[in-house]
């Protein structure tokens, strides 16, 4: 926590926020807080991140019509015919609580489901409070590590060993990370960049790329995540498959169409292909674990500081727009990229 905490009239401040203004241009540009009640928190941010999932859909404009209500994340102002203001990975330290909000104190960090801004009002339940260990940098993989989770989860990894993830991109490393911590055994990750070995032994995963991987015989997979959101990928899941294994698509396709080669074993070998959204909880925990708590185990597993292998260095807050072209490259190496508000150039 911080010993000075800023001083801040939140009746006449304004705050700064990115805003996609159409595909392919941003801006940071002034708005205004929002209206505060008893129940809210006033937060100063200090890192956000972005992953090149979701997010580069609304910056490029993909984003399909007939998703658009289902891909709104808390506290988006705008849609996303334009302008928009998107995101879902703030942390940032809490500045003022209102009357009514007595778990949280000022000085606390918290983890918002929140867009890229640098100062914002809201209700004391959106917060998740940092655990012991977990530095506030690392806390912007929160909503990432949460996807993995609940995948892990919806793979229901019982008593298999042979696991495998399809796609080193951040919600593939994780969910990898995910299993080697849940299950104990080793997953394999696979990706068609040699350059993702590196981070994915640093945190202790078995990498092959997807053409080493696929010399030889085929291999027989247990449990199979595909994070690609590619249709090469998930017919790989496919052809790796064992007996009666669970292929768990994490992806989302946007306004792609997928074809898949479902004759072969596909059939035979009664493969099950399930789709895992983290909008839900896993229905294997579902009894037993609310939203909450599924965070609360999403950060605690953030705590080890080898995931921190998954952030490019900060970027200063101001100076995002200018940067975000390279970020959602197709031929960019960046997993996430970490915002930094305390730099903000």
């Amino acid at each position: 926590m911080s010993e000075q905490l800023p001083q801040i009239n939140v009746t006449t401040a304004r705050a700064r926020r990115l805003s996609y203004k159409q595909a392919g241009s941003a801006v940071i540009e002034d708005c205004q807080l929002a209206d505060i009640n008893d129940n809210f928190v006033t937060i100063k941010t200090m890192f956000s991140g972005i992953s090149r999932g979701t997010e580069s859909l609304v910056y490029h404009g993909k984003v399909p019509e007939s998703e658009e209500i289902r891909m709104r994340c808390p506290n988006q102002v705008g849609d996303f015919t334009y302008p928009v203001s998107y995101g879902y990975a703030c942390v940032g330290e809490i500045i003022e609580t209102q009357s009514e909000v007595k778990t949280l104190h000022k000085g606390d960090h918290v983890f918002v489901l929140h867009p890229h801004q640098d100062l914002f009002i809201v209700e004391a339940a959106a917060c998740n409070p940092l655990p012991k260990g977990l530095s506030p940098q690392t806390a912007v993989l929160a909503a990432n590590m949460e996807t993995a989770l609940n995948a892990t989860w919806d793979g229901e990894l019982g008593d298999t060993s042979k696991h495998l993830i399809i796609g080193a991109g951040v919600v593939g490393l994780l969910t990898a990370y995910c299993v080697k911590t849940l299950s104990g055994f080793t997953p394999t990750i696979v990706d068609i960049n040699a350059d993702k070995r590196q981070v994915a032994e640093a945190l202790g995963l078995e990498f092959r790329t997807v053409s080493d991987f696929t010399k030889g015989s085929t291999p027989h997979m247990e449990r199979i995540f595909n994070s690609t959101a590619s249709a090469s990928g998930l017919q790989l899941a496919i052809d790796s498959a064992a007996f009666e294994a669970r292929i768990i698509e994490m992806s989302w396709f946007g306004d792609k169409r997928v074809s898949l080669d479902l004759g072969g074993a596909f059939h035979s070998q009664r493969l099950q292909i399930i789709s895992s959204q983290v909008g839900h909880i896993s229905p294997s925990r579902r009894d037993t674990h609310d939203y909450p708590d599924r965070m609360r185990e999403a950060m605690k597993l953030l705590t080890n500081p080898a995931l921190d292998a998954l952030l490019e260095t900060g970027i200063g807050f101001e100076a995002l727009p200018n940067h975000l072209d390279d970020i959602f490259s197709a031929d960019s190496n960046i997993l996430c990229q970490l915002v930094n508000y305390q730099q903000m150039r």
